[in-house]
């Protein structure tokens, strides 16, 4: 039985979700929902029953001192409430947790049963994924769901894909199942530098996240990490020949794929959040226009001085056919647009419901991605 004691009416709440694991490529999703707990300052209210759904030889607990004595911290999805000021006050329900092992019809519909209980009106989940995307250019994300009317109202893709799937899947069939709406937002990793954390592509998911529900997200540090990250990734492909090679390849046919990013309607989402980021009063440091776009190249100048810690360096090749977008289960992704030599969608490079990716399939669910 789901119990909400303490919890005050919520003002047209959305549940905005993400789950470390084969959905979330250089942990993008997860440490977005992260961002937002920790800028709004989210209060945890629910936390669901580790037992029910974790294989704890596949997420172990861990051991902590804490005063001298120790604990144990178990492997869970935790549920908190932000409340958003304003002219326009909204709540955010945050669902941040792992992939269940197990049990995932009863995973969802507890989340729903909160999602019901709190009056939640749209379900918005994160993903990310691996893909054949180079880093220079803006991060793909595709905005998919299964309700025509919501693609149709809300200019997102209707999901075609038919494969295996994660969680992020299954909650947003549940979703549709239920009558809630849902919409699920992918980021497109690039294979050739998978490693965790990848800024640039939390900034991106925050960014649609941001023009999806209407709300100025404050984004803190993350724009200098991005393109401190960016920095770091240039320097090591431009020590490895092979690897710079290959990235301009990926860069000349996302650049012959990437017309509909200088479309009328990309360039009207950039300058409607460049107006939300105008007064630099209103928003923490590193908040202003020109941090927070992801549409131009100038958003991510080359800065020698980055100064940042730089990421393991990248190899050569991707781990498996499937990275490379030609395993069985990397195909158009139903999603999304399709790869970067093929004819673009909306947001072009990214195969949402792709299998492209787990960097360790024999034992490590917690990197990876699909829809």
């Amino acid at each position: 039985m789901i119990e909400l004691e303490g919890v005050p009416e919520l003002i047209d709440p959305v549940m905005v979700a993400a789950f470390e694991g084969w959905n979330d490529a250089g942990d993008a999703a997860s440490t977005a929902v992260a961002h937002l707990d920790r800028e709004w300052k989210g209060e945890v209210f629910a936390a669901l029953d580790a037992e029910d759904y974790y294989d704890f030889q596949v997420n172990r607990p861990t051991v902590f001192l804490e005063n001298g004595v120790r604990k144990i911290t178990w492997p869970t999805t935790r549920l908190s409430v932000v409340r958003i000021g304003g002219d326009k006050p909204r709540d955010l329900v945050l669902v941040r947790g792992i992939e269940p092992s197990m049990r995932w019809r009863s995973f969802c519909n507890e989340l729903l049963g909160f999602a019901h209980e709190l009056g939640v009106e749209m379900v918005v989940i994160l993903g990310a994924l691996l893909g054949d995307t180079p880093h220079t250019r803006p991060v793909p994300v595709s905005g998919v769901t299964s309700d025509p009317d919501l693609a149709r109202t809300m200019d997102l893709e209707e999901t075609r894909y038919e494969g295996p799937t994660g969680i992020v899947g299954i909650l947003q069939e549940a979703c549709t199942h239920a009558g809630v709406p849902a919409v699920s937002l992918w980021a497109a990793v690039p294979h050739y530098v998978s490693q965790p954390p990848n800024p640039k592509a939390t900034l991106a998911l925050l960014n649609r996240l941001e023009d999806l529900i209407g709300l100025r997200i404050p984004l803190g540090e993350l724009p200098e990490d991005a393109r401190a990250w960016q920095v770091g990734v240039d320097q090591l492909a431009a020590e490895d020949s092979e690897v710079a090679e290959y990235v301009q390849t990926l860069e000349e046919a996302r650049d012959t794929a990437e017309l509909p990013e200088a479309s009328g309607e990309a360039i009207a989402r950039e300058f409607e959040r460049y107006l939300r980021r105008r007064d630099p009063g209103a928003g923490p440091a590193g908040a202003g226009p020109g941090l927070a776009t992801e549409s131009g190249d100038t958003s991510y100048l080359r800065d020698p001085g980055g100064g940042r810690a730089r990421p393991p360096k990248p190899g050569p090749e991707p781990e498996s056919a499937q990275e490379q977008g030609t395993g069985p289960e990397a195909g158009t992704g139903p999603e999304t647009a399709p790869g970067p030599e093929a004819a673009p969608g909306p947001e072009a490079g990214a195969a949402p419901e792709r299998e492209a990716g787990r960097p360790d399939r024999a034992g490590e669910p917690e990197t990876g991605d699909e829809d």
